[in-house]
């Protein structure tokens, strides 16, 4: 008898009959709101309507024709209408399946167009699972342990997480620049360094936005050095923060972006995108796939831009993301050490009375929401921080049911 492998650990123990915007309804007969999108993915919510009538209509015309093999017409019109949204400059596209191959993608694009081996992650950065993207990511160690040596080339440096450091983000931020200039006068020479890769918010990481000051320190000396900027927009765009790429909170100017998670509602779809004279830089044969601009996920995506457009989803993530992190905030006990978001992405941080990081707390914190119907998830490097994830389209009432089962849960474990 086959099964699934054993590691691979639910954080729910729901089993989903079927979904439909902001609820999953388990077999069980329950309703759970669901405040995880599938890790920030159902951007339009469960089966949003319009998505799901774009994907059947595909499926019955074309369901995969290999881009480097045929051309078909759902990619060509998705290029043309993220044209409509993606950073000035930024024009050319290439597609892939998942996050990861997205940021190797962009990796390889940087190394071929520089000439130069090294890339510089921060402290936190979540990029992937496979063998360069876990190495490139150091929100937590699960991620590439036990596969060693990985990929040779990375240098971390600090991002500006000012409450870890107990710092304000001023000091937090002087810091991590004074350090990065360090890392270029000790470890890896800025005449070797191709990229700065960075999260505009830390996801995995613990869910910490980055500043303005911060990342137009990278942009001044990736501009000084001849560094590219690589902003990982995975979890970040598509209007989750409550503008459309995170990047945009911080009036900076990135020479290549990542983008997946929210861009298809659930299908498998991923990219970068770049300036023309930069992406012609890649070496010929090195972007490609089987899989990649599937027809299908296409489709959906053009649809999740509708639906983005039509719904105002972008500003209803700012104005339920404010609403969400007031609430979480108001309601903060002695357990939580610090409450921080931008958008629909909010954390809340679980210390102990002495500032330590309170894994147990958060956890039964996330598992008791599960059984009052509220589905949540722990990130952050000890899994103390849990997150709420919504889909954009999640209302002012839901946002308040989800506070009030949050209050309840605090409540009831007295924390």
């Amino acid at each position: 008898m086959t099964e699934l492998s054993p590691v691979l650990k639910q954080a729910t123990p729901v089993t989903v009959d079927h979904g439909s915007g902001c609820y999953l309804y388990g077999t069980d007969g329950r309703r759970y709101l669901d405040f995880t999108a599938g890790i920030g993915v159902t951007s339009t919510g469960h089966c949003h309507p319009h998505v799901v009538a774009a994907a059947q209509a595909q499926v019955a015309e074309l369901i995969h024709g290999q881009y480097t093999t045929v051309m078909h017409r759902p990619l060509l019109e998705l290029t043309e209408r993220l044209g409509a949204v993606l950073p000035e400059g930024l024009d050319t596209l290439f597609f892939a399946n998942s996050g990861s191959e997205a940021v190797e993608a962009a990796l390889r694009l940087a190394r071929q167009a520089t000439g130069r081996p090294n890339i510089v992650v921060f402290q936190g950065g979540f990029h992937g699972r496979t063998v360069a993207a876990a190495t490139m990511t150091t929100s937590g160690t699960r991620f590439s342990a036990g596969f060693s040596p990985l990929m040779s080339g990375v240098h971390v440096a600090p991002f500006p997480t000012a409450f870890r450091y107990g710092w304000t983000e001023a000091e937090a931020t002087d810091f991590a620049l004074r350090e990065l200039d360090y890392l270029f006068a000790t470890v890896t020479s800025p005449a070797e360094t191709a990229a700065f890769v960075v999260e505009p918010m830390l996801g995995e990481g613990g869910y910490i936005p980055g500043n303005t000051a911060f990342f137009r320190g990278l942009r001044e000396r990736a501009d000084r050095h001849g560094i590219l900027l690589v902003f990982d927009e995975i979890q970040t765009g598509f209007g989750r923060t409550g503008k459309f790429f995170g990047h945009q909170h911080f009036d900076v100017r990135p020479d290549v972006i990542t983008i997946a998670k929210g861009l298809a509602s659930g299908f498998p779809l991923s990219g970068i995108a770049a300036p023309r004279a930069l992406m012609a830089k890649a070496w010929p044969g090195s972007q490609g796939g089987t899989y990649g601009g599937n027809a299908v996920s296409c489709a959906a995506a053009i649809a999740t831009l509708e639906v983005i457009e039509s719904e105002g989803l972008v500003a209803n993530a700012a104005a339920r993301g404010a609403q969400l992190l007031t609430g979480l905030r108001d309601g903060a006990t002695k357990a939580i050490g610090d409450v921080r978001g931008l958008g629909l992405l909010c954390g809340a941080e679980f210390t102990t009375a002495t500032g330590e990081p309170d894994t147990a707390t958060a956890g039964a914190v996330q598992r008791l929401a599960v059984e009052k119907g509220l589905l949540l998830l722990t990130c952050g490097a000890y899994m103390n921080v849990v997150r709420m994830i919504p889909p954009l389209i999640v209302t002012e009432t839901q946002v308040d049911d989800a506070l009030a089962i949050w209050s309840t849960v605090l409540a009831e474990l007295a924390v």
